[in-house]
């Protein structure tokens, strides 16, 4: 395998390059190691929920030689590595998957929300109009019944007109046949009927 082959994005070797063996404690490392930042790749947008990973990088470019304890410590810090940069991707999908998941729900409720404040508005104007029918009824039987009590009222009137009309009409002529007895000197005989 060449060189440019087995070097990765992170300057060191492959998994393909050896095998891993397994890691060595940090007090045995003859390679000094330094923390830096995993920037995010151009293609993905920024998100405020995806954490940044901190890994460890090689500060020492890798020698071509090969040191017995060396090899076996890179690879280590290699495979250490990888382990962490599959994780860090893993918890930022899960992140990602919650956050989207939230914003799903969320738009969810923004949408019954908004259909429940329509559907409660049509029934509340449905409501109000058959209020204004009600009122708008009740306004006309009330003018009927108002009508009704004005065409009693003047049949009523018509009809104390007419019988005052006819006790007037009935003293006129009591006292029109008064003064006919009178001048005659006959008694009426309807008088003493009544006895």
């Amino acid at each position: 395998m060449g060189e440019d082959e087995a070097k990765n994005v992170f300057g060191g070797f492959t998994m393909e390059a050896a095998p891993p063996e397994p890691a060595q404690t940090d007090s045995t490392m003859d390679v000094s190691e330094e923390k830096s930042v995993i920037p995010p790749s151009p293609d993905e947008k920024p998100d405020e929920a995806k954490a940044l990973v901190v890994v460890e990088m090689l500060t020492a470019p890798p020698s071509t030689e090969r040191s017995s304890g060396g090899s076996t410590d890179r690879y280590a810090i290699l495979a250490r590595v990888e382990t962490e940069k599959r994780l860090s991707i893993i918890k930022a999908w899960e992140e990602s998957e919650k956050v989207k998941a939230e914003n799903k729900a969320v738009k969810k409720m923004h949408s019954i929300t908004a259909w429940e404040n329509t559907k409660k508005a049509t029934v509340e104007a449905e409501l109000r109009k058959i209020e204004e029918d009600l009122a708008r009824k009740k306004a006309e039987y009330a003018e009927k019944m108002k009508n009704k009590i004005a065409m009693i009222r003047k049949e009523a009137e018509e009809k104390r007109a007419i019988a005052e009309a006819g006790r007037v009409e009935g003293i006129l002529k009591a006292e029109e046949m008064a003064a006919k007895y009178r001048e005659t000197g006959v008694s009426p005989k309807k008088l003493l009927g009544l006895f």
